[in-house]
């Protein structure tokens, strides 16, 4: 298994619409990667800092797949270029992106 982490860091001005995020394109997700591989989603909206300030990101979302070879059918497939010309639609932000595995 392995998991792909996008985040998106806060800054003033950026745009993020949470409610077309949780609404249109998780679901999109969802339903363009599950045949590749994916086997969950976990969304998480920034609450706080550790130390109460300012939470340093807008939302991550957390994807589980199969294995790094279906990660990589899923980010390489034909639905790929859908995902990715949506995130225009939810928000300007440029997404930090992590592949990682359980310890």
């Amino acid at each position: 298994m392995v998991i792909f982490s996008v985040l998106y860091p806060k800054s003033d001005g950026a745009r993020f619409d949470a409610a077309y995020y949780d609404a249109t394109h998780i679901p999109l997700v969802k339903q363009a990667f599950t045949a590749t591989g994916l086997t969950g989603v976990q969304v998480f909206k920034g609450l706080s800092a550790g130390d109460g300030g300012a939470a340093p990101y807008v939302a991550m979302a957390h994807l589980a797949f199969e294995s790094p070879e279906a990660l990589q059918a899923s980010l390489t497939g034909p639905r790929a270029p859908e995902v990715f010309a949506d995130i225009g639609k939810f928000t300007d932000i440029a997404p930090i992106t992590q592949v990682s595995a359980p310890a």
